[in-house]
């Protein structure tokens, strides 16, 4: 246990602490900025020098140590975890055992006993424990959730999902940065994996709009780079709770492709992003023209009747997203006493269905899932679509 006085926020401010300041933690800085409410506490990295510059680039207190950080932050703050993903587990469960709530970036463990475990903690100490990402709750997915819940495309069979991120091996990523010059995680991506790091941003989606996957159907295979290292493609069959099926393929290798498709029985839905919190929903109507059935040209936006629904920050690398969201969302199930378990039994499931991707290889054939969830509820300024539209 952390040792100090166990206090709660005071003047109404939420109080988190970043533990890990490497690439990712400057553009949750970015997102975190739209929350005056929100109070940094200070942050901590094993790399001296990388913190230090982190710490002064964003104006942030800096600790020597984990404990003195945790021992600062209030019994209902939050920590962050950015650390690198082979470090996930360890921290989290250290943080937990001291007491403190904890937002994991993604994955939340490398395999499924350590993500249990960390739930087993969470929920013996009383604690909230969530992971990343959370663009599931932003105004693009909760928009093209709103479609499907009002059959816009009438009832929906069938989901489409693509997160191929171009021939990363040749793009000249050693000259990625961050905005405080970290540079972009390459042995992560290449000995981690790409469907660890990325499948979650379309696999929270899903499950929110589906339900759970009780099977996973897949295949994956390192195709480029020397081995050893980590999986380069996988393309995945998802068998939902509620009888859609899903089709979801990641890969460093094909072409830049973050395409989402759902089919239903009067058209299908579209979008082409998601890394972007803001991204278009499109429709596109199937019609039967003399002999022949097709989709329509010309498209449909979705949208919803508030412009209020969260803060959006400017573009920055390739993304424009509010990687705060999830955060914000636990900050406030904290203050409310919100029932903290659909946001674990989300961040099991998503982790149970990643590994089983990523881990698939060449004969794995289909894959019970062992974990569920309740997913959900939609965001309350996207509980329908906007009249006429």
């Amino acid at each position: 246990m952390v040792d100090s006085e166990v206090e709660t926020g005071r003047n109404g401010q939420r109080s988190i602490a970043i533990i890990g300041t490497g690439y990712v933690a400057d553009f949750y800085m970015k997102s975190i900025a739209l929350y005056p409410d929100v109070k940094i506490v200070g942050a901590f990295d094993l790399d001296a020098d990388r913190l230090h510059t982190f710490c002064n680039h964003w104006s942030v207190p800096s600790f020597a140590n984990i404990v003195q950080l945790l021992s600062t932050l209030p019994a209902d703050g939050l920590v962050l975890n950015l650390t690198n993903p082979d470090a996930h587990f360890g921290v989290s469960r250290d943080c937990l055992m001291a007491e403190r709530h904890v937002y994991s970036e993604k994955p939340l463990a490398m395999n499924m006993e350590q993500a249990q475990t960390l739930v087993d903690i969470a929920v013996a100490q009383g604690l909230r424990l969530g992971s990343a990402p959370c663009s599931y709750l932003s105004q693009s997915a909760q928009t093209l959730w709103a479609g499907i819940r009002s059959e816009v495309a009438g009832k929906v069979h069938l989901a489409y999902a693509e997160i191929d991120d171009g021939y990363i091996r040749q793009a000249p990523y050693q000259q990625w940065k961050s905005e405080t010059g970290a540079p972009w995680p390459a042995e992560d991506e290449f000995q981690v994996g790409c469907t660890m790091e990325h499948a979650g941003y379309y696999l929270t989606w899903l499950i929110q709009m589906f339900g759970p996957v009780r099977t996973v159907v897949a295949a994956s295979a390192q195709l480029t780079g020397d081995a050893p290292a980590a999986h380069d493609l996988s393309i995945g069959t998802l068998f939902h709770t509620s009888g859609v099926v899903s089709r979801l393929t990641c890969s460093i290798i094909a072409p830049h492709n973050h395409e989402l498709r759902i089919v239903g029985e009067k058209g299908v839905l579209e979008l082409d992003e998601c890394w972007d919190n803001l991204a278009a929903v499109r429709f596109r109507k199937r019609m039967r023209i003399r002999r022949r059935l097709l989709e329509l040209p010309i498209t449909r936006k979705l949208r919803l009747p508030s412009k209020k629904t969260h803060p959006v920050p400017a573009k920055g690398g390739a993304a424009t997203m509010n990687f705060f969201l999830g955060p914000d969302q636990m900050l406030n199930d904290i203050a409310a006493d919100n029932d903290p378990l659909p946001i674990m039994q989300m961040a099991l499931h998503v982790n149970e269905v990643t590994l089983a991707l990523q881990n698939a290889g060449e004969h794995s054939g289909s894959v019970a899932m062992q974990t569920t969830c309740t997913p959900p509820a939609p965001q309350p300024w996207a509980v329908k679509l906007k009249r006429g539209k």
